[in-house]
């Protein structure tokens, strides 16, 4: 029975699945925007009927989460049904007669695909330490055109999370819209100089083949080109246009992961990454459906940890809803900073307070 539960997380499957329909012949109009519609319109509704669930699992069942290969097996998963969702999309996008909203719908959902299964599970399969797990992440994020992602967000991100020196922060005040554009650009240069200073370290020349920014930008014009030859230009655009998506629900994740948090400067250094710095989600849907993304503070408290075993922090602050119903609040600003920006107030307060009882 145990074996069971620990197959929940299949429920992430729902996502493809609908993508799947979303792409068949028979489907138009609006049924082509299924994923979209479970993730941003059902999932977040379900949330607001449903109490978060804040308890953590004890030592002994973190130890048996982490035996279970079930756990392994259901992310491993998710890479050959994410680079079958791409295929089957590049050949529903031949359909003959598809109208605009049709397309537009099926790129949306193949967006959303990108985004969930995509980047969510390549960022989790980056962090682990084997190099069939990395090669994995890799292809998962290859098939949003995202690959440079694991340089910046391994290295750069978990370092200096909550600070000026971090794209991925967003600050307070900052709309998603503008934190889209700052954190793609910025992301993606440091990524480069995260790789420069790599390759520095070991005596390897910049303008090599071991440059992996380079090999990761071979291996999607590659992938770009085989597109391009077998299914022709149109449907590289529309495929262009899916992994943009993902990429924006990427940056929309990392805002409202850590908008207005920020770490103090102490002499020459920040203090060190505290739950306190991410915001967290416990309501049960968004976490399934996210393999326990929005559990975010322990990621970064301890990084190594798995996402089976990821735990409720009383110190991190807590969301009013699932990472997806706050993921579309965000994108409606003044809503977004009348809920949050008094959180934010508070939270400064609290640790004004604090420093003058240290005092």
């Amino acid at each position: 029975m145990k074996k069971l539960k620990s197959l929940k997380y299949l429920q992430g499957l729902i996502i493809p699945v609908l993508a799947w329909v979303s792409f068949s012949k028979d489907m138009h109009g609006w049924e082509t925007f299924l994923p979209v519609i479970w993730l941003f319109v059902v999932i977040p509704l379900l949330e607001l009927l449903f109490r978060p669930d804040p308890s953590n699992i004890s030592k002994a069942e973190e130890k048996s989460r982490l035996d279970n290969i079930l756990y392994d097996l259901q992310i491993y998963l998710m890479v050959p049904i994410q680079v079958f969702t791409l295929v089957y999309f590049l050949f529903s996008m031949q359909e003959a007669g598809l109208s605009v909203v049709d397309k537009i719908g099926r790129i949306a959902s193949m967006g959303t695909c990108c985004g969930v299964l995509g980047i969510n599970v390549g960022h989790e399969l980056g962090h682990r330490n084997t190099w069939y797990e990395k090669l994995m992440a890799k292809i998962n994020l290859g098939t949003s055109l995202n690959m440079h992602f694991l340089h910046e967000h391994n290295i750069h991100h978990h370092q200096m999370v909550g600070t000026p020196e971090d794209p991925a922060t967003a600050k307070y005040g900052d709309s998603v819209f503008i934190f889209w554009f700052r954190s793609m650009i910025g992301v993606y240069f440091k990524a480069w100089e995260v790789e420069r200073q790599r390759l520095k370290k070991k005596g390897i020349p910049f303008f090599s083949l071991r440059n992996e920014m380079i090999q990761d930008h071979i291996a999607e014009g590659a992938m770009i080109a085989a597109i391009w030859y077998f299914f022709g230009l149109p449907t590289v655009g529309y495929f262009v246009i899916a992994a943009l998506i993902g990429h924006l629900l990427l940056e929309t994740v990392n805002y409202i992961e850590h908008y207005g948090l920020k770490r103090e400067k102490i002499g020459e250094r920040y203090e060190r990454v505290m739950p306190h710095h991410s915001w967290n989600s416990d309501h049960i849907l968004g976490r399934l459906v996210l393999f326990e993304l929005s559990r975010h503070s322990d990621h970064h408290y301890i990084t190594s940890r798995k996402y089976q075993i990821l735990r409720h922090m009383d110190t991190s602050p807590q969301m009013p809803t699932g990472y997806p119903g706050m993921m579309m609040l965000s994108t409606i600003p003044p809503l977004w900073f009348s809920i949050m920006n008094p959180k934010i107030r508070e939270i400064n307060e609290e640790k004004k307070r604090m420093n003058v009882q240290r005092q």
